[in-house]
């Protein structure tokens, strides 16, 4: 084994301690540091004279030192050090807290280049603990990189400096050489040595380029591999096409959406094919994926196959069997639940006539990809909210049949341009579209001046029969000033409401306690909910008709109109309102958009826009490559060039197994792998 896939420990200065703060930030060989790569740099190319830096901000001054002030002790455990620096014009202080080796580093005479805040007090400029380096150094750009408490940037510099070292001993290129020269592109030990220390702007950009190139191209690859593999195989069921849906459809109390009639078109050629579907139905919150899920299952069942839907927690799941069971079940469907809290006696009746092949469609949670849940003849598997789920869970519940069709749903809508970054092994369906008759969210922005008349407004509803959201950003109270749910629960349910029932909800609790505290909300036992985000994806509550959500501004617009979405899921008209004391231009904006619009993929193009792909989600795709230097905002020019290579590369060797390509297929396995840690 190379010393780069070695534990971290083989660095010079990396014992056991500093390697478990490494583990903190997802480093544990050389290769992973070297991959960990700048936040930011430093840029130390055009200081300015103390006089014109902006102050309480941080800013390069180049200077002579002058002197060093001797050490002032302030109080018990507090030393002042200081010197005296001029910049031709102006003299100012460098000062330093408890660190007499950072003053005696500085010599007197020596000219520096310093970063860091200037203030200005009395008649002196003064700059706190800047970094420096010396005016004739060869550094030009001073990384910064993510840290975590313990570990600081000089650590890590030293660190990747000797993993440098041990990949130049050791180098390797994995990239084919036209490939490098079509697209002009460095070599791999050129791009790792200077996105840490880049000689200069050039020597930068062409590095993000190479490392930009490489993370879209190997993506691509794997999606395609991925799509490869699916096409090769032969779907366990191939439906006959003559047995059409009709009956289904004119049964249903309501007339599909265009959109939901061509998504369900997709979905039925796709199951008549031999090769497995894979396909993502993509929605906005109460567009009726539902709906189109429940015609694939009708279409299993006349097809005498078995469907199954996984949800990801109890209270999901049985939404979707009361949705499902009203579709289906007028038709003669069975349809049955199966999740944990069943009791044992429950479970093994319910398993036993799923193996015999009573109930057409199954669904539940994890519990249906247990090993003793056996179907009689699997032929659709669908999963809802996708990226809760981990690579390792969908694959279980489609190895349940003989190489089932796969339908994946989301309520997330994403950009076109990310959706096939992200499922780029899945044909895609969008529902673009609501029904008919859907009554628009109000939405309001408003300061923490209106929180009264928020309160009075929710009183009024709560007191005609209705219920509420209140939605925090934490969970306990920290040395923020954010909102913490705990808390402000307690506040609420002692003082403001305290005529009402105020229940709480919030990540940390048990699978158990969520579901308990949702069916007591849903049940009208609780009047107003105050919860974390975790009510983001959840259990439609047709009663709930208002949401307020405090500190809006630290949510995401897509996150936003997610959270939202959780109130006009009844007849009522109903309202969201966004409570936020970030007055900045950004804010605004963003508080404007989540106001005015509410289409759901529209609102996901601003946000992509606003933040970039990095976020999107609120929480990390589970089960997708983790994208370390790319960004789908800037870089889809080089996704749209990588994705054609890609496609060239496939279709000339579609397992990646020539010499040409080995090195290419390593890191596409590498990249893979570590989505499903």
């Amino acid at each position: 084994m190379t010393n780069l896939f070695k534990p971290i420990k083989v660095l010079k200065g990396v014992a056991e301690k500093r390697a478990k703060l490494y583990e903190n930030i997802g480093v544990y060989t050389p290769f992973d540091l070297l991959y960990h790569f700048p936040r930011n740099y430093i840029d130390y190319r055009n200081p300015v004279c103390v006089s014109e830096a902006k102050l309480n901000e941080n800013n390069v001054v180049s200077g002579l030192v002058l002197k060093k002030v001797p050490e002032q002790r302030i109080r018990q455990g507090l030393s002042i050090y200081k010197v005296l620096v001029t910049d031709g014009i102006d003299n100012f202080y460098v000062v330093f807290y408890n660190n007499v080796y950072a003053q005696e580093a500085l010599v007197e005479g020596g000219r520096y280049i310093f970063y860091g805040k200037v203030t200005f007090s009395y008649t002196n400029y003064e700059m706190n603990t800047p970094q420096y380096i010396r005016e004739d150094s060869d550094i030009v750009f001073k990384p910064i990189y993510h840290l975590t408490s313990g570990l600081t940037n000089a650590m890590v510099s030293t660190n990747v400096t000797d993993s440098l070292k041990i990949f130049e001993s050791e180098p390797y290129e994995f990239m084919p050489e036209e490939i490098l020269a079509e697209n002009d592109l460095c070599s791999l030990g050129d791009a790792i040595r200077n996105i840490h220390f880049p000689k200069d702007s050039l020597s930068l950009e062409m590095a993000k380029k190479r490392l930009i190139f490489n993370e879209l191209l190997n993506l691509q690859l794997g999606m395609r591999m991925l799509r490869e593999r699916n096409s090769e195989s032969k779907a366990g069921a191939v439906m006959d096409s003559s047995n059409d849906i009709n009956k289904f459809l004119s049964g249903l109390p309501f007339e599909m959406t265009n959109a939901q009639k061509s998504a369900t078109n997709d979905i039925i050629n796709d199951m008549c094919r031999e090769r497995p579907m894979n396909r993502l139905l993509q929605g906005d919150v109460g567009s009726g994926k539902t709906a189109v899920a429940a015609a694939a299952c009708y279409f299993c069942a006349v097809n005498s196959c078995q469907a199954a839907l996984m949800a990801p927690t109890e209270i999901l799941a049985a939404q979707h069997y009361k949705t499902l069971s009203s579709f289906l079940i007028p038709f003669g469907i069975k349809v049955c639940l199966l999740t944990g809290s069943l009791t044992a006696r429950q479970k093994n009746n319910i398993k036993a006539e799923i193996a015999q092949g009573e109930y057409t469609v199954v669904v539940g949670t994890h519990a249906i990809i247990q090993k003793d849940t056996v179907f009689k003849n699997l032929a659709l598997v669908i999963t809802d909210e996708q990226h809760r789920f981990g690579v390792a869970q969908r694959n279980a519940l489609a190895g349940k049949g003989n190489c089932p069709h796969r339908l994946v749903m989301s309520a997330t809508p994403i950009p076109r341009t990310l959706a096939m970054m992200i499922y780029g092994d899945l044909d895609i369906s969008i529902i673009n579209e609501l029904p008919a008759g859907r009554i628009p969210i109000e939405t309001y922005a408003v300061t923490g001046g209106y929180r009264d008349r928020i309160y009075e407004f929710i009183r009024k509803h709560i007191n005609e029969g209705r219920q509420a959201y209140i939605v925090c950003t934490v969970i306990e109270q920290n040395d923020t000033d954010l909102k913490s749910a705990v808390e402000y629960k307690d506040k609420l349910a002692d003082t403001v409401f305290k005529e009402f029932n105020v229940g709480l909800l919030h990540g940390k609790m048990s699978a158990k306690e969520k579901d308990d505290i949702m069916n007591e909300f849903k049940e009208g036992r609780i009047d107003i909910m105050v919860s974390t985000t975790v009510i983001e994806v959840g259990v439609d509550v047709p009663n709930a008709v208002v949401m307020m959500i405090e500190d809006a501004d630290r949510f995401g617009l897509s996150q936003l109109h997610q959270l939202r979405g959780r109130v006009g899921r009844g007849r009522e008209k109903s309202y969201c309102v966004l409570v936020t004391e970030n007055h900045s231009q950004e804010a605004k904006k963003r508080m404007k958009i989540i106001s005015s619009l509410s289409d759901g993929f529209k609102i996901s193009e601003e946000d992509l826009k606003l933040r970039g792909p990095g976020d999107f989600f609120g929480h990390r795709q589970h089960g997708l490559p983790c994208l370390k230097i790319a960004d789908m905002t800037n870089d889809f020019e080089v996704f749209e060039l990588t994705r054609s290579i890609a496609e060239n590369i496939i279709s000339e060797d579609s397992k990646l197994m020539s010499p040409k390509y080995q090195g290419l297929r390593g890191e596409v396995q590498r990249l893979f792998a570590s989505a499903e840690e």
